[in-house]
């Protein structure tokens, strides 16, 4: 979900002299590009202390874009929810992306996908956090397809965080004709010799 074209001419460069980081694209242009990559709303001011802007034009520039992309009939929309901004796709558009994403069962997943659904299997229950974390990359647009695909689930909430945990579906075990995951194969021949203890130090849960 990338917005195409270009920045309208009313977004001005960030000015180096007035706070802003220099050699960077317009407002407009930098606000779409941490959009794009937030797995969370993203509020205002947080946006205005990254993009070392008044928060009032952070503000404006936000309500301006989630305008102009309703009134450009775009197949996203951008919501202030939750006390953030985030990007979500049109609701009128719901059904093909629906569609896309669960037609044919049989589509190859993606390497991405693959992986993803990997450390769900071996570390279930587990949040979308700690899949990112094991991965090195976000991974909230994955962790969708599966769960659409009916691959993985909501099991339970972290009492401690409060983060969604995920878990392998009855689908998932029928697909790899498991009977349960406990027949899963032992996943450390195929890992380098102490990843599990590296990626457990480096990363929280």
């Amino acid at each position: 979900m990338i917005p195409n074209g270009s920045a309208p001419d009313s977004a001005e460069p960030l000015d180096p002299s007035g706070g802003g980081t220099p050699d960077l694209p317009g407002l407009r242009a930098c606000v779409e590009a941490v959009l794009l990559v937030v797995d969370e709303p993203v509020s205002d001011l947080l946006l205005a202390q990254v993009l070392e802007r008044p928060r009032e034009e952070v503000a404006a520039e936000l309500r301006a874009l989630s305008a102009a992309y309703t009134a450009e009939g775009r197949g996203f929309d951008l919501r202030e929810v939750a006390g953030g901004w985030r990007l979500y796709t049109r609701e009128e558009c719901a059904p093909v992306v629906e569609r896309f994403l669960t037609d044919g069962q049989e589509v190859r997943l993606t390497q991405a996908a693959l992986e993803a659904l990997a450390v769900v299997a071996y570390r279930q229950p587990v949040s979308r956090a700690r899949v990112s974390a094991v991965r090195g990359v976000n991974c909230d647009a994955v962790m969708r397809t599966l769960t659409l695909r009916g691959l993985v689930e909501e099991q339970s909430t972290d009492p401690e965080t409060g983060a969604i945990l995920y878990r392998t579906t009855d689908y998932f075990l029928e697909r790899l004709g498991l009977a349960s995951v406990a027949d899963l194969p032992e996943l450390a021949p195929f890992l380098p010799e102490d990843i599990e203890d590296e990626q457990d130090a480096g990363h929280g849960p």
